[in-house]
């Protein structure tokens, strides 16, 4: 990966003797060598693998992004914005009964064309390993895989844009424990883009389009699965759904009209880009359901094929059950 360090530091927020969450600050910044740039490059790495991630911007009055905007001009050093940084976490967190521990890492850096600022609260874990004599000792080590404390700004596009509203990207979170409660208010910021929705009402254009457009089912499941592929290559490569790019890979309908521009004629609020979301996705070629302890998934193609669904009785029927299926339901049925 390439990746230019420009400023990383550590400091810990840990429990005194009275319970109470402190910041034990780290004198200056760490050294930018091997080892501080294989960690921002996990970092970043992790970071950009994390499935669920939301956007934001900073809030007009943000006391965070004026300190940002301080460091940017020269006016804050790498080291005082960082110490500030670390007290108002500290500050806001303890609002909270979790008041979690850990190492607060801060990095500013450049990867690809890109300048960003990572901030994360990462947790401490300890670990075994065998000295030279062949003794057991503990070791302490940052547990990068398991952070969900977590933002990144993208500086390049909140100094070339600051009024959008997707240059603050973040970690959702474990359930029960949402970042928006404390994390988002840490930084000052609101939440911004809102790709789950985009990529339902992309879901809903889809099916619009091919309803207006008269398509034949067997058309609607092409078209459909065109769009999946597009959305799913765009997943594996890390890259965002490009609307325009996407609408250029698929037919017109018969009088000539692309996706793009039915999404834009009948005021679809759809973003040119945006990450597209897995779970949704897939539901343009597979139906997919759960509850009452029970789990369905299936082609869309075997709707009316192998599957036909009664919406009066509410009941559905399958013909042909796969043979892993088959062999338990038959043995259980001795």
């Amino acid at each position: 990966m390439s990746l230019d360090l420009s400023n990383v530091i550590l400091h810990q927020l840990l429990k005194n003797e009275s319970d109470e969450l402190v910041v034990n600050y780290r004198s200056q910044s760490l050294e930018n060598n091997a080892s501080t740039q294989n960690l921002v490059a996990e970092l970043h790495r992790v970071f950009s693998a994390k499935p669920s991630k939301g956007f934001g911007c900073f809030q007009p009055d943000s006391e965070f992004q004026n300190w940002l905007r301080e460091l940017k001009s020269g006016s804050l050093d790498f080291y005082d914005f960082s110490q500030s940084s670390a007290r108002k976490l500290k500050d806001e967190l303890i609002k909270y009964p979790f008041a979690d521990e850990g190492i607060l890492v801060m990095a500013e850096y450049q990867s690809l064309a890109t300048q960003y600022l990572f901030i994360g609260l990462l947790p401490m874990n300890q670990s075994l390993k065998i000295t030279e004599g062949l003794d057991i000792s503990a070791t302490d080590y940052l547990d990068i895989r398991q952070m969900d404390i977590a933002a990144r700004i993208d500086l390049s596009l909140y100094q070339s844009d600051p009024d959008s509203n997707r240059y603050l990207t973040y970690i959702k979170g474990r359930v029960g424990r949402k970042v928006a409660d404390f994390f988002l208010d840490f930084l000052q910021a609101d939440v911004g883009l809102d790709s789950k929705q985009q990529n339902l009402v992309l879901m809903q254009a889809v099916e619009d389009f091919c309803s207006d457009a008269q398509f034949e089912k067997d058309e609607t499941i092409t078209y459909k699965k065109q769009v999946y592929d597009y959305c799913n290559e765009q997943i594996k490569s890390g890259d965002e759904v490009q609307l325009k790019d996407l609408s250029k890979e698929l037919p017109d309908d018969t009088n000539g009209t692309t996706l793009w521009d039915y999404t834009q004629s009948h005021g679809y609020e759809l973003e040119e880009s945006f990450p597209a979301d897995r779970s949704t996705v897939r539901k343009l070629t597979k139906y997919v359901g759960s509850g009452g302890g029970l789990n369905l998934s299936f082609d869309s193609l075997l709707l009316g094929e192998r599957v036909f669904y009664d919406p009066e009785s509410d009941t559905l029927t399958i013909k042909g059950t796969p043979p892993n299926l088959r062999d338990q339901l038959t043995k259980n049925n001795r």
